[in-house]
């Protein structure tokens, strides 16, 4: 099971996940050899909806390409659940949805709603309690213990570091599996961090291009006592820059002639996606 994988690699190191939006990005994320992956809520409020993450995504979209993604790849993925879509009853809607559509990690967290990117400021949080309970039915609603529920706290941007990191105590006692201190400002806000949670749970360090945490590297960050080291909507920034690109070229020249070199050919996408291997299995069930 692909949540057994992830309790696996939590147990052996560090775990490096990049932002996926699409079973595309997922496949050739996996192509590129990483064991685990991590669906962006962001990225796909970004690709899908072309609009920012403000919580305009919804449980079934982010549900619909969770399923098709562990469909296509076999790395687990932990799955960005934003505020679990509502109060305790729609957590634990969420957890059992996700679950079924594949998910080794849940990610839920203490905004209210509408949420909105970690990195934005305006950013309030509910009770502790509220979110305590909130973990309480999403550990009670999913089938697997395997099935990992990681809890993230916005809290250091609005009432500060201890109170974020008194509240990863409580989500702990409230039965997470993993922690999520979000925006952490600044490399002694993360040391503090690690100091108090890297020998008992995973941790998890969040590398935005341009946020509130300094990015630093993978090595570095498991150095620090990080587990879980993501850089969530890197692909789809790095997606939007190559097409700003492709289409000021074609739109210039009139031909993708000048971009070949920066692009894949018809075959070779299909070598990517696998259709040589498609059409040979379909071929077994020819009368």
């Amino acid at each position: 099971m692909q949540n057994q994988n992830l309790k696996a690699q939590l147990a052996a190191g560090a775990v490096l996940a990049p932002g996926i939006y699409d079973a595309l990005s997922a496949l050739i994320a996996e192509q590129a050899g990483f064991g685990a992956l991590y669906l962006s809520g962001a990225s796909i409020a970004y690709t899908r909806l072309g609009r920012s993450d403000i919580g305009l995504t919804t449980y079934t979209e982010v549900e619909d390409a969770l399923a098709r993604i562990t469909e296509r790849v076999s790395a687990p993925v932990i799955v960005d659940a934003d505020t679990g879509f509502g109060n305790a009853l729609n957590t634990q809607r969420t957890v059992r949805g996700f679950e079924r559509a594949g998910a080794a990690m849940i990610q839920l967290e203490d905004q209210t709603f509408p949420k909105r990117c970690g990195h934005l400021d305006g950013k309030t949080v509910i009770p502790a309690a509220e979110m305590c309970g909130k973990l309480r039915a999403a550990v009670d609603a999913r089938v697997h213990a395997s099935t990992l529920i990681l809890a993230r706290t916005d809290a250091v941007a609005v009432e500060g570091l201890e109170a974020a990191l008194d509240r990863a105590d409580q989500y702990l006692e409230a039965g997470a599996d993993a922690l999520f201190i979000e925006a952490l400002r600044t490399p002694a806000q993360m040391q503090a961090a690690c100091d108090r949670y890297a020998r008992r749970v995973p941790l998890l360090a969040n590398m935005v291009e341009g946020g509130k945490t300094p990015v630093q590297s993978a090595e570095a960050l498991t150095a620090l006592g990080f587990r879980i080291v993501i850089f969530p909507g890197g692909t789809a920034r790095a997606v939007a820059h190559t097409l700003q690109g492709y289409y000021a070229s074609l739109r210039r020249h009139g031909t993708t002639a000048p971009w070949r070199d920066g692009m894949l050919d018809f075959d070779g996408l299909n070598e990517v996606i696998g259709t040589p291997e498609l059409l040979a299995r379909g071929k077994a069930y020819e009368g």
